[in-house]
């Protein structure tokens, strides 16, 4: 019996082989769709173990930049809505499938990006073919990226106000609380992508000079970026970790920690528990939820530092002690934070902020309970929203409560102008200290330390 070979028709053509880079492409596009229309945090679609079920197989190099075209994409969401507007004779029908975010991370890619303008285009094109309800919308997609490549210097030139990036509602919330002008400083710094920066154990300046950054006047470490944050030096050592500069103050408001009992209250991801432990403090950390807790001590773990953990909720935790110390960084609507997670402008809702402020008013009650006579409280937000911030302490001294305010003073956060209220509160914006905005700025951040009264 002779041996059958299959010869391929001459006229059989075969299938084309996918545009390189295009899984990365695909998984961006899923992210962005799932964050704008399914609020769906960029942080949990981003992790590589439980995220988006295509990253892990991605290369090192491609899983950044998803990141990155994601990222970048959700934070100039209305830009981009708004360039593409110009060139959509009128608006996609909800039977588009991903066309429009299909569009907007091509956009994105060709506008601000580096990226050659044929790879965004072909790419998009490809997606819009492979997407169901998309298909049918292959030639409009074509058609409108390749406008916005011949127009791309005019709509980069075009004025852009900080606002057209930010919700309504979130932006007349800032012009209430700061003022226009402030308002739209914030906006703007929203749109810079921020440096990475760094909590060091000890010596910033030499870590400084280590890795290529500056130190702060804070005691941060800051370096422009790192495309692997892991290769750098002192991370396997556990000399360091990260953690935004406004967002290691809050700690350092309870002083001298050494040898005291102190409880990390919603904890996790441990940034405040470690440098509570790296001073020397006796550190029960807290958390809710016990995959966020595992994280903190596996970063524990990497750092070296030893913390006793407990999950619960705080607000009904009975530990059956107290202590000499509380750090109450409560959950918030977080909207200090866009610098680093642009999707919470689009994932959260107003309505949000009254119930969270009803939480943080049980924490702090709680947090009463939990510490001594004459122990000290911090209490911090990474929110801008004046109910979860200057409202709450006002709230809370005027109930009654046996607590006194603690002025907070320059010298505890590096002398840094400018970044305490009135009332002796520490309060960042992300347009401010510790060197502008146009040095990378810092989140926007509360903290008030208050005693405990007989």
């Amino acid at each position: 019996m002779g041996l059958t070979v299959s010869v391929p028709h001459p006229n059989r053509r075969r299938k084309p082989a996918d545009p390189a880079g295009l899984a990365a492409r695909r998984i961006a596009v899923d992210i962005v769709d799932d964050a704008l229309n399914r609020r769906q945090t960029l942080d949990a679609a981003l992790d590589i173990e439980h995220g988006h079920e295509a990253l892990a197989a991605l290369a090192p190099r491609d899983r950044a930049f998803v990141k990155v075209l994601a990222t970048e994409t959700i934070r100039r969401h209305g830009q981009l809505t708004a360039a593409l507007a110009d060139f959509l004779d009128k608006p996609l029908p909800k039977s588009a499938g991903k066309t429009g975010t299909i569009l907007e991370v091509g956009a994105c890619q060709i506008l601000f990006l580096d990226v050659a303008a044929h790879a965004a285009v072909d790419t998009a094109v490809t997606l819009a073919g492979k997407d169901r309800a998309g298909k049918h919308f292959r030639g409009l997609v074509n058609a409108v990226l390749r406008k916005v490549v011949a127009n791309r210097a005019a709509i980069l030139a075009a004025p852009v106000p900080g606002r057209i990036n930010t919700p309504d509602w979130l932006a007349e919330r800032w012009i209430a609380a700061y003022g226009a002008e402030t308002a739209e400083a914030i906006m703007a710094a929203h749109l810079a992508e921020p440096p990475l920066d760094l909590t060091v154990k000890s010596d910033p300046d030499g870590w400084a000079r280590k890795l290529g950054g500056v130190a702060l006047p804070t005691g941060t470490v800051r370096i422009a970026k790192a495309s692997d944050i892991v290769a750098l030096p002192g991370f396997a050592e556990g000399e360091w970790w990260v953690q935004d500069a406004a967002a290691a103050l809050p700690a350092k408001l309870l002083g001298d920690v050494a040898g005291n009992k102190v409880a990390d209250l919603c904890a996790a991801p441990g940034g405040k528990t470690a440098q509570l432990a790296a001073a020397g403090a006796r550190v029960t950390a807290l958390d809710r939820s016990a995959p966020r807790l595992a994280r903190l001590d596996a970063n524990m773990a990497r750092l070296g530092l030893a913390v006793d953990t407990a999950v619960a909720d705080a607000a009904a935790w009975a530990p059956g002690e107290t202590f000499d110390a509380i750090l109450l960084d409560a959950p918030c609507s977080a909207t200090g934070t866009l610098r680093r997670h642009p999707d919470i402008a689009w994932i959260r809702r107003e309505a949000e902020i009254g119930r969270l402020a009803g939480l943080q008013q049980r924490l702090l009650l709680k947090a009463i309970d939990l510490v001594k006579p004459g122990g000290t409280i911090v209490y911090a937000t990474c929110s801008l929203e004046p109910e979860e911030c200057e409202a709450q302490v006002a709230q809370l001294i005027d109930s009654g409560a046996p607590v006194a305010r603690q002025p907070i003073e320059t010298a505890e956060i590096g002398g840094l102008e400018g970044c305490i209220t009135a009332d002796g509160d520490l309060r960042t914006l992300p347009c401010t200290c510790p060197c502008g905005s146009e040095n990378g700025g810092m989140d926007g951040f509360f903290a008030a330390r208050l005693a405990r009264t007989a």
